[in-house]
């Protein structure tokens, strides 16, 4: 019983390995995204020289709709800046993480709620900034972007690396083994015992025949 369950736990180790990334793509993930967030704070959290600014917005769509009605060229341009803000992280959490098997739907809620979370903390840090004030249209442009990233990256690398994995394991016809041929007895050689013994009862039958005759 003691074999078994070690087996067992060996089986779910090794399946939980392979259903990791390598650690150095892991390593670089997580070194990529750390170099991303440092250049993110470093744009949204320096001071800026403004004579004014517009007051805090927690009505969401409400910067969108000011932006785009007095300048649409501006307007647009600003919230394209926004949706790239954070889409790196889209692809940067997965890898982070490393798991190739994980549930699409659970990645993507994860994602999209932790570049959210990355999003709103440096909002709430902006009020503290001179020049910034915090706008809850940023948090939900950078949350789309980080979920249009995730969507286009994301699903269709993990299948072509499972899809490498399977092939990578699987077993080539030509180099699987071949089927142990079934043993064949050879005839018997003149003269030897098993010989000797199938003629045994005709030779008996024949002198049982003679001697009849003879009496």
């Amino acid at each position: 019983m003691q074999r078994g369950g070690s087996g067992t736990r060996a089986g779910t180790g090794s399946r939980t390995d392979s259903d990791r990334a390598a650690p150095a793509v892991r390593v670089l993930g997580g070194a990529l995204l750390a170099f991303h967030l440092s250049l993110v704070s470093w744009l949204m959290l320096r001071p800026l020289s403004v004579p004014w600014v517009y007051s805090a917005n927690v009505r969401p769509l409400a910067t969108i709709d000011r932006i785009l009605l007095t300048d649409p060229v501006a307007g647009s341009r600003t919230i394209g800046t926004e949706l790239l803000l954070l889409a790196p992280l889209g692809v940067l959490l997965p890898l982070l993480a490393g798991r190739l098997d994980a549930s699409a739907l659970g990645s993507f809620t994860r994602t999209v709620f932790c570049g959210a979370a990355v999003s709103f903390g440096i909002e709430c840090w902006q009020t503290q900034v001179p020049g910034r004030v915090f706008d809850v249209d940023t948090v939900i442009l950078n949350a789309v972007g980080v979920a249009v990233a995730h969507l286009l990256v994301v699903p269709g690398t993990r299948s072509r690396l499972r899809r490498r994995r399977t092939t990578r394991h699987r077993v080539p016809r030509d180099l699987a083994p071949a089927p142990a041929a079934t043993p064949v007895a050879a005839p018997p050689r003149p003269g030897s015992q098993d010989v000797l013994a199938v003629r045994a009862p005709a030779i008996s039958y024949e002198v049982a025949a003679h001697l009849h005759r003879g009496m």
